[in-house]
């Protein structure tokens, strides 16, 4: 039986807690809407003036994340010393960094992608909604229970 008290509380985050801790990392994966479906594709990003920017190559994210649709980026980290993650989601429009002098900015951030390959390309996401939670990771205990005998039997 679980208790109430065992269950971990979650921490809404606010704005400002949210841009801190997408500053604190570079990987994310961004969700962009693809033919019928979503797909996410990993990536390396900055944050820049309550903005996103991140470069990528011609393709399917690259054509996607333009093509209309609002995208939408996730983050997260974890503090193995005291057990406590965090997610943060940044929605928004993703546009094309094309004017020189914006180029030249972004260039200056210092992105560099972990891929190999050309990464002409510079967007950047405009948020509408950015939203965040942290929470304390529940030790494996708490929600695994072994499987029992027949259900174990039913698998072998």
């Amino acid at each position: 039986m679980v208790h109430e008290a065992s269950i971990p509380k979650v921490e809404v985050l606010s704005s400002s807690e949210c841009w801190r801790l997408l500053r604190s990392v570079s990987v994310g994966r961004l969700a962009v809407w693809v033919n019928d479906h979503p797909d996410i594709f990993p990536l390396n990003y900055k944050v820049d003036h309550g903005t996103l920017v991140f470069r990528t190559g011609p393709g399917t994210k690259l054509s996607s994340a333009l093509a209309g649709p609002p995208v939408a980026l996730e983050a997260d980290g974890v503090s193995p010393d005291d057990g406590v993650a965090w997610s943060v989601t940044v929605k928004g429009q993703a546009t094309a960094v094309e004017r020189t002098q914006d180029v030249l900015d972004t260039v200056g951030l210092l992105l560099f992608p972990w891929e190999t390959g050309r990464k002409d390309h510079f967007l950047r996401v405009i948020p509408d909604a950015v939203s965040g939670r942290r929470f304390r990771i529940a030790p494996p205990l708490s929600w695994w229970s072994p499987l029992d005998d027949a259900t174990r039997a039913g698998l072998e």
